[in-house]
């Protein structure tokens, strides 16, 4: 396949080459982001994956660093998290401390001693991320389970102990571990099983997320794959309370955390002063077949979490961090859509003509049709969103294009559709009502 150039955004991070998928580690450590994402260096599919690296200073501006954390003979590192432990409470450092990435060791069936496990283990760096070393001990911590991943590691101030949220994926299954030291841990609680048989729970994080009228309360972010709101895999979001050993909801029935096909495994930042997370742009549906190359997949935008009151309960909003300054071949649109009314994305030129309609229905839904922005038939089994509730009446939006990647905010960013396009080449127009609004 040739280089498609005309796909590679600006904003959007993508890896130079091969196979890209869950956002790892995410931390801001002496005024740099580190980004580490599950990556494949030898080709454009997944497998024979560790643990990729990116650094910024804006969230905007992405270094591709070497791989952090390669694969070893029987053992691939699957997602997890990092964080400063600036008080050395592992002894794995000195002075301020080192920076430690807990991620899922998943061994291979060949690997003599837990063939086809998953546990967590643990890798340090002395050097402010530029490498890492691979604990000794490892594993610390295994249960004998196939499908135990994707560890998220906090501080948690009250109780002055690391916690450690992972999940049973097939059992649709929270664990809650606390720790000391990052080395010994304890388990704490279970939540769940949770959703519907036949399905997975991945990439878990909880945090603390501030209320906009005052206080804040805990959310917890989860991944399912399949079952996503528009197919394949998605997120959902639950709100309550947790006090350092378990997580209580406020209520049974989670929220979609964005309606979209094109936003998974989406975690926090370490060390960031409110959360702020970044997702992986992309669905398990055909996440290895899109037309990109040499490389597959890109992230998300970062988006700043608050939560505001709505219909007698609390719901997340998204504020994306966009620089001051768009880098050149990116679209912002901000508007209102009123019931019956559409916007069409449109990019290229003559009879290659791409669009994809942003449409609300006459009952005031969305629905997101992507079939126009996809020449290549890469989602013919997800072209379009099922109907997005939203309240009466117009209601403001704000569309992020770039280069076919689309961010879709409404009602002041309650509701977030995420959409992937592969479309022609050429500029970029948003229409609306048949009037062009808005040039890229």
């Amino acid at each position: 396949m040739t280089e498609t150039t005309h796909f590679r955004p600006a904003l959007h991070f993508t890896p130079q080459r091969n196979w890209m998928n869950d956002p790892n580690g995410l931390i801001l450590h002496k005024g740099v982001y580190h980004l580490f994402f599950q990556h494949n260096p030898h080709g454009r599919r997944w497998g024979n994956i560790g643990w990729g690296h990116a650094i910024s200073t804006d969230l905007a501006t992405w270094e591709e660093l070497p791989v952090a954390i390669p694969p070893s003979e029987h053992e691939m590192a699957f997602s997890g998290s990092a964080v400063w432990d600036r008080h050395n409470t592992s002894g794995l450092g000195e002075g301020e401390g080192p920076l430690v990435a807990i991620f899922t060791s998943a061994y291979t069936d060949a690997d003599p001693q837990r063939p086809g496990q998953q546990a967590q283990s643990l890798a340090y760096s002395l050097d402010d991320g530029a490498t890492w070393t691979r604990y000794a001990g490892n594993p610390v911590l295994e249960r004998g389970s196939e499908c135990f991943r994707d560890p998220k590691v906090f501080w948690h101030e009250p109780t002055q102990r690391w916690v450690m949220v992972a999940v049973e994926a097939d059992h649709r299954q929270l664990l809650i571990h606390s720790s000391a030291d990052l080395l010994e841990w304890r388990f704490e609680s279970a939540f769940g099983p949770v959703g519907e048989e036949g399905i997975q729970w991945e990439c878990p994080d909880l945090l603390e997320v501030p209320l906009e009228s005052g206080g804040s309360r805990w959310v917890l972010l989860l991944s399912t794959n399949p079952g996503g709101f528009s197919g394949g895999s998605g997120m959902r979001y639950f709100v309550g309370d947790f006090d350092g050993s378990v997580f209580t909801p406020a209520g049974d029935a989670p929220r979609w955390l964005d309606h979209g096909p094109d936003f998974y495994a989406a975690v926090s930042f370490h060390g960031t002063s409110e959360p702020t997370v970044v997702g992986w742009m992309s669905n398990w549906v055909y996440a290895n077949e899109t037309p990109t190359e040499p490389w597959q997949s890109a992230m998300t935008v970062a988006r700043r979490l608050s939560l505001v009151e709505r219909d007698g309960g609390l719901v997340l909003r998204h504020e994306l961090l966009l620089p001051a300054e768009l880098p050149e071949g990116v679209t912002v649109f901000d508007g209102v859509l009123a019931p019956s009314e559409s916007l069409e994305v449109r990019t290229g030129q003559g009879d290659q003509v791409s669009a994809c309609v942003i449409r609300r229905q006459d009952d005031g839904s969305l629905v997101v049709d992507r079939r126009g922005a996809d020449p290549h038939g890469t989602h013919a089994q997800l072209p379009a969103t099922p109907p997005i509730p939203l309240p009466e009446g117009p209601v403001d939006i704000r569309v992020i294009e770039d280069h076919g990647l689309l961010e879709i905010f409404l009602d002041g960013g309650i509701v977030a559709v995420t959409v992937q396009t592969f479309p022609h080449e050429g500029s970029v127009e948003i229409v609306e009502a048949g009037s062009v609004v808005a040039v890229g």
